[in-house]
């Protein structure tokens, strides 16, 4: 079994995530609250990525998964967002996310091989209005996965998943309605918006054997959203 290390795995995707691979592998999440994740098979490591230093001796040797799961969605006008925002966003998608894969990589080397997996948004691909600071940190994070990739090929594997609007408690105030709902889904050529288990079933293929031969990519789960102009 792998040893599967989720940061942020108690709620919205990071939950999902740890539901669909709990029961074949070892999972480690490391988040501030446990209470959701109490009935599953998976070991919690109190955690809050915005001020915590991660404690690996929590964690096993070999670490042959890494997925980190903590984002933000600040969508404002730029002439009213303040320096604050694009450092506030750069630190919770970003640079924290760095200091982990800093702090874990000995655990990372030591897997035969390791697949990292991040999370990036359509926002990264696709010019939206007022998305300037998001998009900013979720492409800092498509840049350094694939410089990462290249460098620690073939030992450790690393992808990103781009989704678009997805139902989690960060979205919240997005899909707080029915129309907002409707209104989303129209938005997108499948006609829905998505759920956490869709972006959870493409992490776990992502950390699978199956995936052995794929690194460096940005993969959009997003809908059609980033690649189909649909009337």
């Amino acid at each position: 079994m792998k040893n599967i290390l989720l940061i942020g795995g108690s709620y919205g995707i990071g939950l999902a995530i740890a539901k669909e691979l709990e029961n074949k592998n070892n999972i480690f999440v490391a988040s501030r609250t446990y209470e959701a994740i109490n009935s599953l098979n998976v070991t919690h490591i109190p955690f809050d990525v915005t001020t915590d230093i991660l404690d690996v001796s929590k964690l096993p040797a070999v670490i042959d998964g890494l997925v980190y799961c903590p984002g933000s969605i600040n969508l404002r006008p730029f002439r009213g967002l303040k320096m604050e925002t694009f450092e506030s966003d750069m630190q919770i998608n970003f640079f924290n996310m760095v200091k982990v894969v800093q702090q874990i990589l000995p655990q990372l080397t030591a897997s035969n091989q390791a697949s990292i997996v991040l999370f990036s948004s359509v926002a990264a691909t696709m010019g939206m209005p007022f998305h300037t600071s998001v998009a900013a940190a979720k492409g800092a994070i498509e840049g350094f996965a694939k410089a990462l990739a290249a460098e620690y090929a073939p030992k450790i594997r690393v992808n990103v998943i781009a989704p678009s609007l997805t139902n989690t408690p960060l979205a919240d105030k997005f899909l707080n309605n029915e129309t907002k709902q409707e209104k989303s889904a129209e938005r997108h050529p499948l006609k829905r918006f998505g759920q956490p288990e869709d972006l959870a079933k493409m992490a776990a293929f992502l950390l699978s054997e199956n995936t052995s031969w794929i690194s460096g990519q940005v993969l959009h789960v997003d809908g059609g959203m980033s690649t189909l102009l649909v009337n």
